[in-house]
């Protein structure tokens, strides 16, 4: 159960990185409901990470969580924000992925 919700807590932290990106161009009520949907994300993010942290080694399961909010900050930045998908970005981004795995898996 804790990894499940520490895959939610980096999913979370995605959403506020997202919220971030579309608050940048927003302005008057628009920018204060992006703004308050990055504060909303950010502390159900943290307070999850807390949550699954209570059964997983703080060593493991930070980087996942940061981890998980980069990879899916990039793919928002590529798939939504169109930022350029170079053949460098995706091998890091490949290689953050299988990081990401491997700590899983020795965990």
């Amino acid at each position: 159960m804790s990894w499940i919700i520490l895959i939610i807590a980096g999913l979370c932290e995605t959403g506020f990185a997202f919220c971030l990106g579309k608050s940048k161009l927003a302005v008057g009520t628009e920018w204060w409901l992006w703004i308050t949907g990055f504060g909303l994300l950010y502390v159900l993010s943290a307070m999850l990470l807390a949550k699954a942290t209570q059964t997983i080694p703080i060593g493991t399961a930070y980087p996942v969580w940061t981890g998980i909010g980069a990879v899916g900050a990039v793919l928002l930045g590529i798939f939504v924000f169109h930022e350029p998908a170079t053949f460098w970005r995706v091998f890091f981004l490949s290689t953050l992925i299988l990081s990401i795995v491997g700590l899983k898996a020795v965990t």
